[in-house]
């Protein structure tokens, strides 16, 4: 929210999570109490070029517990007598005023702050994940469960196949049944007629 003539801190959304807030170039000279309330977990600020003309006026910033660098640049209150040293003293837990410490060391540039922040996440998740060997052991145990689905699998075709095999026999063995039968009716019915026959051969023989 830089240069957007705020006056006031008063409408400040509660932002619990929010860990970085640009202020600068506004019109802002107190009401800082407010940011401890809202934004508790603030690690940067920057209010350079606002109307800040005293201590007393940075010293709401003491409950901001996790601040680590402050931005006073341009405010009157750069004009005090030994103004770095009564800041650093006042707010004991930042790093950083103006973008240097109190051994005029500067600042690390946000993104390289950004990154190292990345790399760290990166390498908790890394440790989170746990060694390679036991997700191997996981893909030994599955691969063994596949060779053992596949057996049941054959075996359940080989019993398939062999039921079919029988289902096939048995009909052949119908159709055998039925032609014997078939063959037993013809037979005895030739019989039969060679019986009719017999009476009437004798009668022509008998008439002869």
């Amino acid at each position: 929210m830089a240069n957007v003539e705020l006056t006031s801190l008063a409408r400040l959304p509660t932002l619990s999570k929010l860990r970085k807030l640009e202020l600068s170039d506004n019109i802002i000279s107190g009401g800082l109490e407010v940011l401890a309330e809202k934004c508790p977990n603030l690690t940067y600020l920057n209010l350079s070029g606002n109307k800040i003309k005293d201590l007393s006026t940075v010293e709401a910033l003491q409950n901001l517990k996790n601040l680590k660098s402050l931005d006073l640049f341009n405010c009157e209150i750069t004009n005090l007598e030994d103004y770095r040293e009564s800041v650093f003293e006042l707010l004991h837990q930042i790093t950083y005023l103006d973008g240097f410490d109190q051994e005029d060391n500067e600042a690390p540039d946000s993104e390289e702050e950004e990154d190292e922040e990345g790399d760290e996440d990166e390498d908790e998740d890394e440790d989170e994940a746990g060694p390679p060997g036991e997700y191997e052991e996981d893909d030994d145990e599955d691969d063994g469960g596949s060779d053992l689905g596949e057996g049941e699998e054959e075996e359940e075709e080989v019993g398939l196949s062999y039921l079919m095999k029988e289902e096939i026999q048995d009909e052949e063995d119908d159709d055998d049944y039925v032609e014997e039968r078939g063959d037993e009716e013809e037979a005895e019915g030739v019989q039969g007629e060679k019986r009719k026959r017999d009476p009437e051969d004798e009668g022509e023989e008998e008439d002869d």
